[in-house]
């Protein structure tokens, strides 16, 4: 689906009817061109994210499948018929609070269009879950030294993870927000060096640079040459020759060299993208940082949010144990 050369249609297969042109669900094209164009609307103008956008399209192209099996067009949705939807869903209570929320928003954007007169997801509540530890798999301070000293910086593609790598760890950096980096986002103002990143919704949000991340993106910057090109990708997917393509790496480009890095490097085969992000908030605050302090570094909208990540308080002592004393 295209609007605005935005790609609105679900991936899955086994999503229900869609229209003729595979654009839109079938119960959107029989509800009339003002619902087609208020639905388009939805995914092109409120949904900025590319990766929010396609979950939103996967969720209410199931549900309204769901809604197909029943025979109900738009107009008959009611909220007995969305409870009883996330009432069955299969999913895990994250995703299914997922899916009610991308429901409820889309009927939201029909009801504020004038296509519904009311939104039947509204008054339906899904499942309780609260999360208090996040998964994320953290590395200590000496697995993240052992990671970064174990490659090997002789070749370009080496700085380059590296400096990556380090953006990651010290600036507390969402991997999107990383490998979306341009030459000019790392600035100097002052005496000090800074990167700009561009956050969820848009946001930028500045960050002084660690000065470990600093010397690493300088032996990068340096042996690649490009530290006048200020609009070019910051970092950079490397062909076959050894050389910058001009493209900018992907978070899946990222992905995989952080797998392969990691496995020379000998540490947890679970390390991820995100790995870096809660390395760099549990060592922050294990070393006496706020969590308020955290909260501002890592662009989190609640301290809640930053808690996940803090994993001081994971291992437990052979002192403590031995206080079982029977």
């Amino acid at each position: 689906m295209n609007q605005k050369g935005v790609t609105v249609q679900p991936p899955d297969q086994g999503l229900g009817e869609w229209d003729s042109a595979g654009q839109v669900p079938a119960i959107i094209a029989h509800a009339g061109k003002k619902a087609r164009k208020r639905f388009l609307e939805f995914f092109t103008a409120s949904i900025r994210n590319e990766n929010t956008r396609l979950a939103y399209a996967r969720a209410v192209g199931q549900f309204f499948a769901w809604c197909q099996e029943y025979g109900l067009e738009l107009i008959d949705i009611e909220p007995i018929h969305v409870a009883a939807y996330i009432e069955r869903h299969p999913g895990s209570p994250p995703t299914v609070k997922q899916h009610l929320a991308a429901v409820r928003m889309l009927f939201d954007w029909l009801v504020t269009g004038q296509v519904l007169a009311m939104n039947p997801a509204a008054s339906v509540r899904g499942p309780k879950y609260v999360v208090k530890r996040g998964k994320t798999p953290v590395l200590d301070s000496d697995q993240a030294r052992r990671l970064l000293d174990s490659i090997d910086t002789a070749k370009l593609s080496g700085l380059r993870d590296r400096a990556l790598i380090a953006v990651m760890v010290y600036s507390f950096a969402r991997v999107t927000a990383a490998v979306s980096l341009r030459v000019e986002d790392y600035y100097q103002e002052k005496k000090r060096w800074w990167f700009r990143f561009q956050e969820k919704g848009g946001k930028i949000h500045p960050v002084p640079a660690h000065h470990t991340a600093e010397e690493y993106l300088d032996e990068y910057l340096l042996a690649a040459r490009i530290g006048e090109d200020k609009k070019t990708p910051l970092f950079q997917s490397i062909g076959p020759r050894g050389l910058l393509t001009g493209r900018p790496m992907t978070r899946n480009d990222a992905f995989r060299m952080v797998k392969r890095r990691a496995k020379r490097a000998g540490i947890p085969e679970s390390t991820c993208n995100h790995t870096f992000r809660a390395t760099g908030i549990t060592t922050f605050l294990g070393n006496g940082g706020s969590i308020e302090k955290a909260q501002a570094i890592a662009a989190h909208e609640s301290p809640r949010t930053t808690k996940l990540y803090d994993r001081t308080e994971d291992e437990i002592t052979l002192d403590e144990i031995e206080r079982i004393v029977i």
